[in-house]
């Protein structure tokens, strides 16, 4: 066991989901040819005067409140000063000793393990612009430039990779359903720096370093567990750890220096003299509170005492908010909540993941999905159908089509007729004499395959309490 501590703090920005820039007018949408989505405002020419987005602080105050901070009705904004060629002013504008939310927290769950995370505080500020290193040259695009983020900066409570995982994973969907953000990790839209600094126990923290703009999970965890090994060799070789800022390179698994990392006097922060305080009544923040979905826990919570699922079931439910909001539509139809659940977890998400879709790229809805399990309950078609269907109602050319339609067009009803599925039945006992003779034997189990083998003749189609009965009444 090793003598060292790991301590890892996060600062993970994240882009809210408006429609224009934080200070200006210019859309926010991603991509686009390069500096088409620019103005002289989020250009930073000389003499502009920026205006403040209003839904910029709206969703900051809905993150915090989501995120169980509290929120300063009193709050500035500062300019944060840096020479770098993606920003444009020689400055950002961010927030310094004034943040719009302060001390939350949020609870995980790590490796089996409960743990909550302390978060310092959220502010709002822009985005910086993207260098582009290509065929030995450099050059800046300024579209992102004044995109608004929120910096969600915690307590330095994790101890390894997997907490950064569990911790990034809960942010993400609690921002998803407050719907502040697409966080599209692939877009940038959630992005996070990682403070890392190792000690013996006992001895005061060690010089940290930072990671900058990792946009993965996968990214994450492999970084933090290089950077703890890195930073443990050298110590035990007799280094030194310098406070540098790092840059994480995925494809080569490693980190390497960018520049000595900055302490925070040296951004020679001051107010923003060009944007007015921010001032928020009691009634503005309540407002903002009462208008809050139904978060993740709350929603488990609901699935496991209003509609009887297991703990496991529901937690993996509320995973994504798409797939919940589809179960949620389906059981508000009608349909059973435990069949839905299935169909969810099972069927449909295998499919998702082999066809590499995101669950809001589901090609059916609520009322579709209740829509097969009540043909399921009323003994149309069979579990084992069910699924055939839902690969169907996957197909492109199949997309708009009910199930009800698809079970038509496929002839995929099931089949209850005695008199076929007796003879079915019939055909399998005299195929399989040493299954039946173990059956009669007393090994009763041996029953299942004989089921199996004429569910296979019917292609599925035979009703499954049928064969069951036919084939227990033709062994006796």
């Amino acid at each position: 066991m090793s003598q060292y501590k790991t301590v890892i703090g996060l600062e993970v920005h994240v882009e809210l989901d408006t429609q224009s820039k934080i200070y200006c007018g210019c859309t926010t949408a991603f991509g686009g040819e390069e500096n088409t989505h620019v103005c002289p405002i989020c250009s930073g020419m000389p003499g502009v005067l920026p205006v403040l987005n209003r839904k910029v602080v709206e969703y900051c105050v809905r993150a915090g409140l989501a995120l169980n901070c509290k929120i300063n009705r009193y709050s500035r904004q500062d300019r944060k000063h840096y020479f770098y060629p993606d920003l444009p002013k020689a400055f950002q504008t961010s927030q310094y000793d004034l943040p719009l939310c302060y001390d939350g927290y949020v609870d995980i769950m790590a490796e089996g393990k409960p743990k909550r995370i302390g978060i310092t505080r959220i502010h709002i500020e822009e985005d910086a612009g993207k260098l582009i290193h290509e065929f030995g040259r450099t050059r800046v695009d300024y579209n992102r430039c004044g995109v608004p983020l929120i910096e969600i900066v915690s307590e330095p409570d994790f101890e390894n990779s997997a907490q950064v995982v569990a911790y990034l994973d809960t942010l993400r969907n609690i921002l998803l359903y407050t719907g502040v953000s697409n966080c599209k990790l692939e877009e940038g839209s959630m992005r996070c720096d990682i403070n890392l600094s190792i000690h013996k126990e006992g001895e005061p923290f060690g010089t940290r370093t930072e990671m900058k703009n990792l946009n993965s999970f996968s990214a994450a965890k492999n970084a933090v567990e290089y950077e703890e090994k890195r930073q443990r060799r050298a110590v035990e070789a007799g280094g030194v750890i310098t406070q540098d800022t790092l840059r994480w390179d995925d494809e080569k698994g490693i980190n390497y220096a960018m520049r000595t990392k900055e302490d925070a006097d040296e951004y020679y922060y001051f107010p923003e003299p060009d944007i007015m305080p921010m001032v928020l009544s009691k009634e503005y923040v309540q407002e903002i509170a009462d208008s809050l979905p139904e978060l993740p826990e709350k929603r488990k919570v609901r699935y496991q005492e209003t509609l009887g699922l297991s703990a496991y079931d529901a937690g993996l439910l509320v995973a994504d908010k798409h797939l919940s909001d589809v179960f949620d539509d389906a059981v508000a139809l009608g349909a059973a909540p435990k069949a839905c659940a299935n169909y969810i977890m099972g069927d449909i998400t295998r499919l998702l993941n082999d066809k590499g879709l995101e669950p809001e790229k589901l090609p059916f809805d609520g009322g579709r999905l209740a829509e097969l399990v009540g043909l399921i309950e009323k003994g149309t078609i069979s579990n084992s159908i069910g699924s055939k269907v839902v690969e169907l109602m996957f197909a492109e050319e199949n997309r708009g089509k009910s199930p009800q339609a698809l079970v038509e067009e496929h002839s995929l009803a099931q089949v209850s007729d005695d008199g076929l599925i007796r003879g079915m039945c019939s055909q399998v006992i005299a195929e399989n004499p040493k299954i039946v003779a173990d059956y009669k034997a007393g090994k009763t189990k041996a029953i299942t395959a004989l089921v199996g083998q004429v569910m296979k003749l019917s292609r599925g189609k035979a009703n499954p309490g049928m064969v069951n009965q036919l084939l227990a009444e033709l062994l006796a």
